[in-house]
C-alpha cells in the first residue's frame, strides 16, 4: 500500500488494534490475489460474498451443462468446498477475474483512507491515484476476524 491514512469517521471509537486488523484483512485479500493464492483469498472474503460467488458459480455451471444437454455435476457445497481449497472452479474463476482486474491498483496506486467503522462493519474508502472518488470497500466483522465484502462492494446489485 503506498499511502495508508487513519482518517476515522466512526460510529464507535475504534481502538487502534482494530483499525489495523480491519486494514490488514483488506491488504491480505488483494496480496492473496496477487499471488493467485486462490485458498487465502476465499479465507478473507465475507460470507456475503462466498455465498454469492458460489452461486454464481453454480448458476453458471448449470447453465453450460445444460446448454449441453449434461447432468449438473456439482453441488452448491461441493463448489463451496472447491473455492475453499483453490480447486479447480476456484482457479478457473479467479484466474478471470485477475485478467480484468489488477491488485496492484488498489496496493500499490491507491490511497487508503478508513472510513465508517462500528462493532462489525467497517468502510476503507480507496482512492486510485487517477479517481476522483474512491471505492468503498465494505468490510464485516465474522467470526471474530474481519472479512472483505468483494461481492458487497463491487457487485451492482448489492449496492
Amino acid at each position: 500500500i503506498s499511502i495508508v491514512a487513519f482518517t476515522v469517521s466512526t460510529s464507535i471509537a475504534a481502538p487502534d488494534k482494530e483499525l489495523e486488523n480491519i486494514l490488514s484483512s483488506a491488504e491480505s485479500l488483494f496480496k492473496a490475489m496477487k499471488e493467485k493464492n486462490y485458498s487465502k483469498i476465499w479465507f478473507y472474503l465475507s460470507n456475503g460474498s462466498r455465498k454469492s460467488i458460489t452461486d454464481d458459480s453454480y448458476k453458471n455451471i448449470m447453465k453450460y451443462e445444460k446448454e449441453r444437454g449434461r447432468e449438473m455435476g456439482y453441488s452448491r457445497e461441493q463448489i463451496g468446498v472447491d473455492f475453499s481449497t483453490g480447486g479447480i472452479i476456484a482457479q478457473a474463476y479467479w484466474n478471470s477475474y485477475l485478467d480484468v482486474f489488477n491488485p496492484d491498483i488498489v496496493l500499490e496506486q491507491s490511497r487508503w483512507v478508513m472510513g465508517k467503522v462500528s462493532k462489525d462493519r467497517a468502510q476503507i474508502n480507496v482512492t486510485h491515484r487517477k479517481a476522483e472518488k474512491p471505492a468503498i470497500i465494505q468490510m464485516f466483522k465474522e467470526e471474530g476476524r474481519w472479512r472483505v465484502g468483494l461481492a458487497e462492494t463491487f457487485s451492482s446489485s448489492k449496492r
